[in-house]
């Protein structure tokens, strides 16, 4: 005869079962952790509340009916009505089932039926709400052998349902037929599934399987990408992920595009316990080169092909070692089809050893720098051959820990040796000398600061530097080809002593809202004249770029390498201030000028690259350099630079540049003008503006855009324009892009692209890296 009562406590077998019932309930696929059910609950207590509960000893069933709520270790479920048959071992639980474990897992179902060794049974009308936001529905679940779940007519989201409409679509789903989740093999698998977007189907697929997300990598297809370049037409890119063991996987890339076919990739990577590396591959065989115009290395190969490899390890907790390398069939191979890490138009192949303790560091690389370009020379296969192999180079610097004499000691040493097939010569400038070419150059530096009693800092300084410089016979050649008059030799020793004075005197001024420091410095370097500075005999390889602005103003030696020394007595005068305000807002400002008081002026004396002419510096008084910058603690600076002519004060060179960032709105643009440097092979003046901006429409959708326009040449070199949407399980993208070359505006290349990120899922689509986001 069954017994009827009311209840408040129960038999734990009854909460065994419930509990671990949720086992079957919890899909994979929604990238939460699974309910942690241990394989003995222990002896927690437990409380059973219900309206009536019937004891059945002759059916062998319990029975609980009405408003059930079940507390055991951590889960709560709640029922209208619990059924436990001890003699079949199943348990069913109906009307309004909800189960909530301790991690905060819902999951909801109008009715359960599993047996009490969980391996088999049947969930009808089952949603699932996961803590980290991820919600599964189906119509009925199943589950046989203990380890597969088949869900019937499932939806999958990582999206949070309406507040205010529940039912609405959410922004993205994926509905399936039927949904396998295989515990033993990792895998969910979805048979039938069809996307869709604010309710709208969009694509539709006959299966697709991602590895459970318990798993942290597994084998399989990831998601496609698509995307359009005028030249190669319409594509889209398949990976195949592989996993080979925990250190290392492989990438395998198919890629097809309409206008050049197939193209095959592939990636091998392995970590260590103190770096890591890769290995690339990737081959084309073009079916339309034509398409990419005469005169072009695309257009000249049919059979392109590529190998690259990037590695880096951690020797200790000072040296690193690494490499960069690549090696291609034709010099623009990679950056035509966009290799992942070899997409750089001036990619430089290195390997390197660099160490770092405190203020000392030791720099030792091999180089070979390759510009990916698409001009075609006496053979598509052909680097081009103007650039060098740096073979090695060696950069140290050490500073002694404790004072010498008082003052900071300093200990450098550079050497570079290059070697180039051809040398660089364009009629104006011989940038580089063909053969081999090398220096040695060592330097120490001691200086000290003083202090007076009325604030004056005065620093004393003194420096010296040696150089050794060889060059074989082809680089002599080259020389003397640019110059028959010039001193070519074998070998140039080259020595300069440095004795430098520097005063400072910064004076505070200080009010309620603000402190402002004005601080004038005078400097002056006496040393004898460069040695070798009008033979034009020795290459000038890293000193080229030499940019005189207030950043420079008080450098000892304003060239930027070591290939050239400054000589001669100067002196450096000038005006810094530094201003800090209540509101937030600091200033900055440096004005200042240069004279060469004695000697022969160094950057009035001509080298193979004229490396002083147009500099500012030619003169015994060099133009005017000032900047004045102001920026705020919200993101907000403004800068401008400027050069001006000693004489007339007219502009010889100038820089402006603006950042604006706020919640709604982000915002930067520059100016940047050069005036007609012909000796540097520049007959006209240069100035450009680019502009890059964001905004934000709502907290979702945002739209973007950048530009360049050649204000010389009256010509938009480079356009972007985006548009992105982005919320708590969805972000998506899309970009056009524009290029044209300032010297030929009438050929424009064209790309876009676009992003879809879904939360849990994955991303699809393709870069577009012209858009400044």
């Amino acid at each position: 005869m069954p017994g009827v009562r009311p209840s408040c406590f129960g038999g734990r077998a009854l909460a065994l079962a419930l509990f671990s019932s949720a086992a079957l309930l919890i899909p994979s696929t929604a990238h939460s952790q699974e309910i942690a059910v241990p394989s003995d609950l222990g002896n927690g207590q437990m409380l059973l509340e219900s309206d009536t509960l019937v004891y059945d000893n002759d059916n062998q069933t319990v029975t609980a009916v009405g408003a059930v709520r079940i507390d055991y270790n951590g889960y709560k479920l709640v029922a209208e009505r619990v059924v436990y048959n001890q003699r079949t071992g199943r348990l069913i639980a109906s009307g309004g089932v909800e189960l909530v474990d301790a991690s905060g897992t819902k999951v909801s179902s109008e009715k359960i039926d599993i047996t009490d060794d969980f391996k088999d049974g049947f969930v009808q009308a089952l949603r699932v709400e996961t803590a980290d936001k991820i919600y599964f529905g189906a119509e009925s679940a199943s589950r046989e052998g203990g380890h597969t779940t088949t869900f019937m007519n499932g939806v999958y989201t990582a999206c949070e349902p309406c507040e205010d409409d529940p039912d609405k679509a959410p922004i993205w789903r994926v509905k399936a037929r039927k949904i396998i989740w295989n515990g033993k093999a990792k895998t969910i698998r979805f048979e039938r599934p069809r996307f869709e977007l604010f309710g709208l189907p969009i694509a539709g697929l006959p299966f697709f399987e991602i590895a459970d997300p318990t798993v942290k990598r597994k084998s399989g297809f990831l998601f496609p990408s698509i995307g359009f370049t005028t030249e190669l037409g319409y594509s889209v890119k398949v990976p195949y992920y592989l996993v080979l063991a925990p250190t290392h996987d492989a990438t395998f890339y198919g890629s097809y595009y309409t206008n050049q076919g197939f193209l095959g990739e592939a990636e091998w990577r392995k970590r260590f316990e103190h770096g890591s590396m890769s290995v690339r591959l990737a081959g084309i065989i073009q079916s339309n080169p034509g398409l990419f115009g005469s005169g072009t290395v695309d257009g000249a190969v049919t059979g392109r092909a590529m190998i690259g490899s990037t590695g880096r390890f951690a020797l200790n907790e000072r040296w690193t070692f690494g490499w960069d390398v690549l090696a291609q069939t034709d010099k623009s191979f990679s950056y035509r089809y966009k290799i992942d890490g070899f997409t750089a138009y001036n990619h430089t192949s290195q390997i390197f050893l660099t160490g770092l303790n405190d203020r000392n560091f030791f720099d030792l690389r091999a180089q070979k720098f390759q510009i990916q370009e698409s001009i075609l020379d006496t053979n598509a296969a052909a680097a081009n051959p103007v650039q060098p192999w740096v073979l090695p180079t060696f950069d140290y610097s050490w500073t002694a820990d404790n004072p010498v004499a008082g003052g900071e000691f300093n200990v450098g040493v550079n050497s570079r040796i290059l070697k180039r097939a051809l040398a660089d010569n364009d009629g104006t400038a011989l940038r580089g000398a063909a053969g081999l070419n090398s220096r040695l150059s060592a330097e120490v530096e001691w200086k000290r600061t003083f202090v007076t009693s009325g604030g004056l800092a005065i620093t004393a300084l003194l420096a010296a530097r040696g150089d050794s410089h060889h060059l074989d016979g082809a680089a002599q050649g080259s020389i003397l080809a640019f110059d028959a008059g010039a001193d070519v030799r074998a070998a140039y020793w080259r020595a300069m002593a440095t004795a430098g004075l520097e005063l400072r005197w910064p004076v505070l001024f200080s009010t309620t809202s603000a402190t402002h420091v004005l601080e004038p410095v005078a400097q002056i370097f006496v040393r004898p004249n460069e040695m070798h500075a009008t033979t034009l005999g020795i290459p000038n390889e890293d000193a080229q770029s030499l940019v005189f602005d207030a950043t420079s103003l008080f450098d000892r030696d304003k060239f930027s390498g070591w290939d050239r020394m400054e000589g001669g007595t100067r002196a450096n005068l000038g005006l810094r201030y530094s201003g800090s305000f209540a509101n937030g807002w600091t200033a900055n400002a440096v004005f200042g000028q240069s004279f060469h008081i004695a000697g022969v002026n160094s950057f009035a004396s001509p080298d193979l690259v004229n490396a002083g002419v147009f500099s500012g510096l030619e003169s015994a008084r060099s133009d005017y350099v000032g900047m004045i910058g102001v920026a705020n603690d919200r993101g907000t600076s403004a800068s401008v630079k400027a050069r001006f002519d000693e004489q007339t004060f007219e502009v010889r060179r100038a820089e402006a540049a603006i950042a604006v960032a706020t919640p709604k709105l982000s915002f930067s643009g520059r100016y940047a003008y050069i005036q007609a440097q012909p000796g540097y092979g520049f007959p006209n003046d240069r100035h450009e503006v680019t502009l890059a901006g964001k905004t934000h429409l709502n907290d979702k959708w945002s739209v973007y855009g950048s530009g360049t326009y050649d204000l010389a040449s009256n010509v938009m070199t480079k356009a972007s324009l985006g548009a992105g949407y982005a919320d708590e399980c969805t972000a998506y993208s899309l970009t056009y892009n524009e290029y044209r070359a300032a010297s030929a505006p009438a050929t424009v290349s064209r790309s876009f692209g676009f992003h879809v990120s879904l939360r849990t899922i994955g991303d699809f689509g393709t870069d577009s890296s012209a858009i400044a986001k």
